[in-house]
């Protein structure tokens, strides 16, 4: 009696580095009853398996994503967004197309970068020409933005853009130390909690000592945005989307003279190694809860089918914890907008690489994020 009323009050609170030790749903709650939890547990790509899970917090979503899968490359995109979901959606639906695009126009294969940070770039004009167009009908539309992180995995080397503090971090074995999983972060976040990125903008902006603002215990960029790079947010990029008072919550009370946040990716090559297992691709909602270190254990530790929804309902019971101990059944019971109290939209994407071993054949499927529909893939114009 007393073991199994021990085992049930723990359930709940077990510790991260606990969760990376068991391989038992039932230490993470039960999720057969969350609406706002969708998953795809694990599907196969061209160089091994992927898990697939998002979890929606606000009340609109505004996290959107895919995994594109093609019989010599993997794309993978998580869109965070922020105001709407209008510049994720955007991204999701034009990003892999404009990168096809280029790849035929330009003769290039899938092994070079520059076709992926150009394809980021079509997708960021893009976006702009629409808040052009539409901004006198919806002028909040210069308001709404998205982080973008956008992965390719192609003859054995990965490919990443980056704009905001969306991460990819792969798991790797070191040798060295008894094959002990050990967190790589292979991007860069572009937040102003960074003191790099801190540096960066006052040394972009030497005239304007309010480029940086600590608010409500948090930096802010002009004291309203904490991400430094981003695809959307018109209003800090160009004075002709400038907000009047009406709006105050994005009204700056001095037109900008040149863009407060930068333009473009950063770009990150890494070739793929045998000690290289898996790479993790996920919104901030994920990283804001847990460590790079957290989340490489728990990969490495539980089984691979369902490994992505694991790792979301983790950083929920973490979240939940901060927020004044809410276990992951009170949680999972809040209502989408309520729930954003707690947590924030999360996305995460966790791809194996199996090396040695290729899918041969596999069919070249698109899959979204929240969505359980399937369509071909634009992989299928590159033949």
């Amino acid at each position: 009696m007393f073991s199994w009323v021990g085992k049930l009050a723990s359930a709940f609170w077990l510790p991260l580095s606990l969760y990376a030790r068991t391989n038992k749903d039932e230490s993470l709650g039960d999720d057969e009853n969350d609406p706002l939890l969708w998953s795809k547990e694990l599907e196969k790509h061209a160089f091994g398996e992927f898990s697939f899970a998002v979890v929606q917090a606000n009340e609109v979503l505004e996290d959107h994503s895919q995994v594109e899968i093609g019989q010599n490359a993997t794309f993978i995109g998580v869109y965070d967004g922020h105001g709407g979901p209008e510049a994720s959606r955007y991204i999701c639906d034009h990003l892999f197309p404009h990168l096809i695009r280029l790849t035929q126009e330009n003769g290039l294969n899938l092994t070079s970068s520059k076709s992926l940070k150009d394809a980021v770039s079509a997708t960021e004009e893009g976006f702009l020409s629409l808040v052009r167009r539409t901004c006198g009908i919806k002028p909040l539309m210069a308001a709404v933005g998205s982080c973008c992180l956008a992965g390719l995995i192609s003859q054995g080397t990965l490919y990443v853009a980056n704009m905001g503090d969306s991460r990819a971090v792969i798991g790797r074995l070191n040798k060295r130390k008894s094959n002990k999983i050990i967190a790589e972060q292979i991007t860069e976040d572009h937040n102003a909690s960074m003191d790099e990125i801190r540096q960066e903008l006052k040394s972009d902006h030497p005239d304007d000592p309010h480029i940086v603002v600590m608010k409500q215990g948090v930096w802010r960029i002009k004291g309203i945005i904490q991400v430094s790079r981003t695809i959307g947010d018109a209003y800090l990029k160009k004075p002709e989307f400038a907000l009047d008072p009406s709006f105050p919550r994005f009204h700056l009370r001095e037109p900008i003279q040149r863009p407060v946040l930068r333009s473009g990716p950063s770009m990150h090559t890494r070739e793929l190694k045998p000690e290289d297992k898996f790479v993790v691709f996920a919104s901030d909602g994920l990283w804001e809860h847990m460590t790079n270190q957290q989340v490489v254990e728990i990969v490495h530790n539980n089984p691979r089918p369902g490994i992505a929804r694991r790792l979301v309902k983790s950083a929920m019971v973490e979240a939940g914890r901060k927020a004044g101990k809410k276990r992951y059944d009170e949680v999972k019971k809040m209502e989408k907008g309520c729930r954003r109290a707690i947590h924030d939209d999360i996305t995460v994407v966790v791809v194996f690489i199996d090396h040695q071993k290729m899918n041969m054949g596999i069919d070249e499927l698109s899959m979204r994020g929240f969505n359980d529909s399937t369509s071909p893939s634009g992989f299928r114009a590159l033949g």
